[in-house]
């Protein structure tokens, strides 16, 4: 078997780490605008109504929910399948030491949207702009260090049906009318070819549903 050859059977056993990496990157994505806006707000450069504050604390619910459904689908489903699979090949304390520091950042992040929501109060968006922007330096290095650290060992210790298990068990219990939509717009024309190629039909237009109704949520919270 000549090298092309070859390397097209190993990518074909290889766990598929598209979906993961397209979550990634919408997660920092969108706490980087959100932090962007609310420091906007917070300086007076942005208007913004009651109902934009509402907007935007809705927004951060979701995304907090998101983010909270994302590592625990790590901790509890994806942990123990490396640990089982790649046994002494890495460690994963300080990665899940990260999650265990996200919780107290989202609750204080959903305390401060709530408090700004309720008076859209410009000075209440400055401590909310601020816990946003450490979470965004935080998510921004823990996922660098992830998909550096771990992903190699995914791709090459992890089988493809106990991936496809993990990203199962994601789908169950995740929020497809927020996250769909949201990795669809963080995604490349090719990377959205990929996906529409490889979902059913009616799957694909009901993600296609939901980002349009989501983009209408979007506005109202980044205008």
């Amino acid at each position: 078997m000549n090298s092309s050859g070859h390397k097209a059977q190993l990518a074909a056993v290889e766990p598929d780490l598209s979906g993961i990496l397209l979550a990634h990157r919408a997660m920092v994505t969108d706490i980087g605008r959100l932090a962007d806006l609310t420091t906007a707000i917070a300086q007076r450069r942005t208007p913004c109504t009651v109902k934009r504050a509402r907007a935007i604390n809705r927004y951060l619910e979701l995304m907090c929910e998101s983010i909270h459904h994302h590592h625990t689908m790590e901790d509890d489903v994806l942990w123990p399948i490396i640990e089982s699979s790649a046994a002494g090949l890495v460690d994963l304390t300080e990665l899940t030491d990260d999650h265990a520091a996200l919780d107290p950042r989202l609750d204080a992040l959903r305390a401060a949207a709530a408090a700004f929501a309720r008076s859209g109060d410009t000075e209440l968006a400055r401590p909310l702009a601020a816990g946003l922007a450490d979470l965004h330096r935080l998510l921004h290095a823990h996922i660098a260090d992830e998909e550096r650290e771990l992903f190699p060992v995914i791709r090459r210790h992890v089988s493809v049906a106990d991936w496809e298990a993990v990203e199962t068990a994601a789908r169950k219990t995740g929020r497809l009318s927020f996250d769909g939509p949201r990795v669809l717009a963080v995604a490349t024309d090719t990377e959205r070819a990929t996906i529409a190629a490889g979902v059913p039909g009616p799957l694909m237009l009901l993600l296609r549903y939901l980002a349009a109704r989501h983009a209408r949520f979007d506005r109202a919270v980044f205008g």
